[in-house]
């Protein structure tokens, strides 16, 4: 995995992070695919959160692929798309 691309990704996401530790919860990086999927583990209420789909699409996503435009997908590791 690319160290550039982690620590662009870690700044990405540290830009929403206040967001969601308002509310209890945060995001880590698992890995990046080769094929530059973002792969999350969403933490703490994030991990329970009816909302978190939503979140992870309208909050997390846009946020890295705005400022990671080589980033083609992000996706949760642990969320159950119900």
């Amino acid at each position: 995995m690319n160290a550039s691309l982690i620590d662009q990704v870690e700044l990405a996401l540290d830009s929403i992070r206040p967001y969601l530790e308002a509310d209890g919860g945060n995001v880590k990086i698992v890995e990046i695919t080769d094929d530059l999927v973002l792969r999350l583990e969403l933490t703490g209420t994030c991990s329970s959160c009816p909302m978190s789909t939503m979140t992870l699409k309208a909050g997390v996503e846009e946020a890295v692929k705005r400022a990671v435009p080589k980033i083609i997908k992000v996706e949760a590791v642990n969320v159950v798309i119900a």
